[in-house]
């Protein structure tokens, strides 16, 4: 299935940004809708405007196919943003722009204005520095109006996966920026502090997100830089 030509138009024609937006895709293998969505994250993940992100959810794997990359942390991130918006049910393709607003579905056209929206949002808060003591993400002093947290990201920049069982049976689906891990960093008060960061393993990319807390709920991404 190929995306609409005005779905693919409105993504490429996002002007550049200071700052990266941050784009969070919560799909599974095992999902008939979400291979649109998948291949608009691939398109995405191409621009260095923006930080694209694919995070695989497990509660589709009961279907008939458990999802190769699914992880019960990402079931419950996308779970905390509901409960954040005050939401019951999750549903998949979903797209989170900037940790706050979600969009069901690969409506490329809502995508492409959402991300607009959030055009430096992110400011110039996270930068990368090496020294012989190794890698630290240096984070600016920054004014906030309540705790952040600092979250590592490892990411599997491309796999394909022949599907052989459930909704997706038969296909072969290429997937982009797969979120393998999540490490916590800790919290931010907004002082000006510096953390260190192991290297990456082989293959993989990082990214570190300095993301608001809405009480337990994760909230606006404030701050976003790729490690690697």
């Amino acid at each position: 299935m190929r995306l609409a030509p005005l779905a693919f138009a409105a993504l490429a024609a996002l002007p550049a940004a200071a700052d990266p937006v941050v784009i969070e895709l919560y799909t599974s293998q095992g999902c008939s809708s979400c291979p649109p969505a998948d291949e608009m994250l691939g398109q995405l993940a191409e621009s260095d405007e923006v930080i694209a992100l694919s995070f695989h959810v497990d509660y589709w794997d009961w279907i008939g196919w458990k999802d190769t990359f699914a992880d019960p942390a990402h079931t419950a991130r996308q779970r905390a943003y509901a409960a954040a918006e005050g939401a019951n049910t999750v549903y998949t393709p979903q797209f989170i722009v900037g940790g706050t607003d979600g969009i069901a579905g690969a409506d490329g056209m809502t995508l492409a204005g959402t991300i607009r929206a959030h055009e430096g949002a992110t400011g110039d808060v996270l930068r990368m520095a090496s020294s012989g003591d190794g890698r630290k993400v240096m984070a600016a002093e920054t004014a906030l109006t309540g705790p952040a947290r600092l979250v590592l990201l490892t990411v599997l920049p491309e796999a394909e996966v022949r599907i052989l069982h459930g909704e997706n049976a038969g296909k072969d689906v290429t997937y982009h920026s797969i979120v393998r891990a999540i490490d916590d960093l800790g919290t931010w008060d907004g002082a000006e502090t510096s953390v260190p960061i192991p290297d990456a393993p082989a293959g993989m990319r990082q990214v570190v997100v300095a993301q608001a807390l809405d009480g337990a709920y994760p909230g606006a991404i404030i701050g976003a830089v790729r490690a690697d």
